[in-house]
Order: structure tokens, then C-alpha cells, then sequence
């Protein structure tokens, strides 16, 4: 498919078959170390523009599927990784969970590595140093993100990734992936560096997981992103009445990773109610919100749904006002 075509709808459901490969986990902090190991890269590691700087952590092995099943059943040493209090922050999170996967493989060197020149200096940190055998380590530099389509996809790769914007617009995928190319994988060349490194960096590379949102109804092929990416929908508040659902959850931020799954939900809302919430929402807040489009199995006994609220789709619903500040957002 050529670059910046429109799709009329998602390909395949990433929902569905999330639900099919892993509906046997239940626990919430496993199901989304399962979404961090198992989805789908964001970008194409074989495209050209990244000039071979993106990881992957390849194909699940069915050691890794035992392993996780394992520890459905048995979370401890996983709640104690994470630690009594938990944090807020949906990256220090992901994090957190990918240093404990690296670790149980046997990998991790260091996470969160600071260097500094001198006592008040920080030049930056390695989120993960990796054994890459006796004579090197390998760098990776890890990202969950979530962002939207403003406009369209265009045929320049830099102005179409900057149309990727995040939700509270501070932030773009061009301009991430600038970061972390220009600055964040050229730290083990530092001087600096070589205080901190027990063994030179042999290789730096980006892991790049997250879901995009395109404009309802509408999905756009891009060259650098992988085809199969997780993808969701954006609308402005005022668009929801025309959508074809009528069950809804506000996602709590920690639950942005991996699609929802859980037996209850007391916060469960129809149409109404969830246009009522974000009404008052964006009353006094410009952020937009994750909402998951659910259906409940527990009806009729749960025969047909397994007893569970599933998530189906997903998407951010913004504010009326956000097409216009997206366009005029300052540009880096």
C-alpha cells in the first residue's frame, strides 16, 4: 500500500486477537507485560529511514508463553520488582516491567543508568543496558507511546511523523525519534560515559511500542510504521453521538497498555453518561482522554463472553477545540 493512502477501517482488530492469545491472563500488571513482549512493533525495523537504529524483541518463543502463564499464577516476584508503592507514570511503569523481563532472561546489566559530569551535571541515562557478551553491552533506549494523527499523512516521512502528535500536544513522534537518535543513542560515545560503563557500548538501538489514532473512521498506510502497528480513533466530543457504541470506559492511565480485560467495572458507562463525564472533564481541562469501547459478557450468565468486560476498540475523545490548537501548536 502506498505511502499516505486512506483505509477505510482497521485491517484486523488488534482487540480480537489480543482476546484470543491471551484471555487465559487475568492479572492486570502480567496482561501488560504480555502486550509489551508480544505487540506488534510501532515502527518498521526494516525501513530505510531508521537507518537500522530500531530494535525488536522478535517473535514470542513458547518458553516466554510458559513463563508468563507461570506467572499469572504466581506474581510475586513480579509485584515485588515493582515495588509496594506504585508509580503514576505510565513509562516508568512499562519500564519497570521490561527491566524485570530482561533480568529473568538473564540480560540486564543496568536500567536507568544516569551519567553525569560532575556533581550537578546530568548528561542522560540508558534506560537498559544489555550483556551483549564479554566485550560489549548493548543500549536500548525504550518508549511506550500514544499518539494522534492530525491532518494527513503526507510523502515526506519527517512532516508525516510530525503530524503524530500527542494528546496534551507537547510532544511528536518525528520529534521523539529525533531525540532519541540525535541525543539519547549517541550516549555511550560520551566521554562522560565511560566513568559509568563497566564494558563499551557495541550497539544502541530504540524499542519503540505504543498505538496510534487516526481520525475516526480512517486508518493511513505509512512507510516507517509498521503495517501492523495498534492502532485506535480519535474524535472531538461533539463526533461521539454519531459512533456505533454504547458501552464505555475511561481507561485509567496505567491502563493504557494492553487492552482491557476484567471480570467487573463499577465505572462502566452508556453514551450519555460518558458525554456527560468528559463534558465536565473538559470544562476545565483541555486533555483528551482515552475511552475503551467494551462489551460485557457477563450477561446471560457470561456464556457467550466469558464472564468478562472486554475491550473492543479504543480511542481519544478531545475536545472541540483541539483540531485548532493541534494546527497551531508550535512546531520544534
Amino acid at each position: 500500500m502506498r505511502q499516505g493512502q486512506a483505509v477505510r477501517g482497521a485491517a484486523d482488530n488488534y482487540q480480537a486477537h489480543f482476546e484470543r492469545r491471551w484471555s487465559h491472563l487475568r492479572r492486570a500488571r502480567v496482561r501488560a507485560l504480555a502486550w509489551l513482549l508480544d505487540a506488534p512493533d510501532l515502527l518498521d525495523i526494516h525501513d530505510p529511514h531508521w537507518e537500522g537504529r530500531i530494535a525488536t524483541l522478535g517473535p514470542m518463543t513458547l518458553e516466554t508463553e510458559r513463563w508468563l502463564v507461570a506467572l499469572d499464577q504466581d506474581p510475586s516476584a513480579l509485584d515485588e520488582a515493582l515495588g509496594a508503592k506504585m508509580t503514576t507514570r505510565l513509562g516508568l511503569y512499562a519500564e519497570k516491567l521490561m527491566a524485570f523481563y530482561f533480568a529473568q532472561k538473564g540480560r540486564l546489566v543496568a536500567h536507568g543508568l544516569q551519567v553525569r559530569a560532575g556533581r550537578d551535571a546530568t548528561i542522560g541515562e540508558f534506560d537498559f543496558l544489555l550483556d551483549a557478551g564479554p566485550d560489549g553491552l548493548e543500549h536500548i533506549e525504550f518508549a511506550t507511546k500514544f499518539y494522534l494523527l492530525q491532518g494527513e499523512a503526507h510523502e515526506g516521512l519527517a512532516a508525516s511523523f510530525d503530524n503524530f502528535v500527542g494528546p496534551n500536544l507537547a510532544d511528536s513522534l518525528g520529534r521523539k525519534m529525533r531525540k532519541v537518535f540525535d541525543r539519547q543513542l549517541q550516549l555511550g560515545s560520551h566521554p562522560a560515559a565511560r566513568e559509568v560503563l563497566p564494558r563499551p557500548v557495541t550497539s544502541a538501538k530504540a524499542l519503540v511500542k505504543g498505538w496510534l489514532f487516526y481520525p475516526a473512521g480512517t486508518y493511513f498506510a505509512m512507510n516507517g510504521i509498521s503495517a501492523g502497528h495498534c492502532r485506535g480513533f480519535w474524535c472531538a466530543l461533539s463526533e461521539l453521538e454519531q459512533m456505533d457504541a454504547d458501552r464505555f470506559l475511561i481507561l485509567p492511565r496505567l491502563q493504557w497498555l494492553p487492552p482491557f480485560r476484567a471480570s467487573s467495572a463499577t465505572w462502566m458507562l452508556d453514551r450519555a453518561q460518558l458525554v456527560a463525564e468528559l463534558a465536565d472533564h473538559f470544562a476545565s481541562s483541555g486533555t483528551p482522554v482515552l475511552v475503551a469501547l467494551v462489551r460485557d459478557g457477563r450477561a446471560n450468565g457470561g456464556i457467550n463472553g466469558q464472564g468478562a468486560i472486554i475491550e473492543t476498540e479504543r480511542g481519544f475523545i478531545v475536545p472541540d477545540d483541539w483540531r485548532e490548537r493541534a494546527i497551531t501548536r508550535p512546531h520544534p
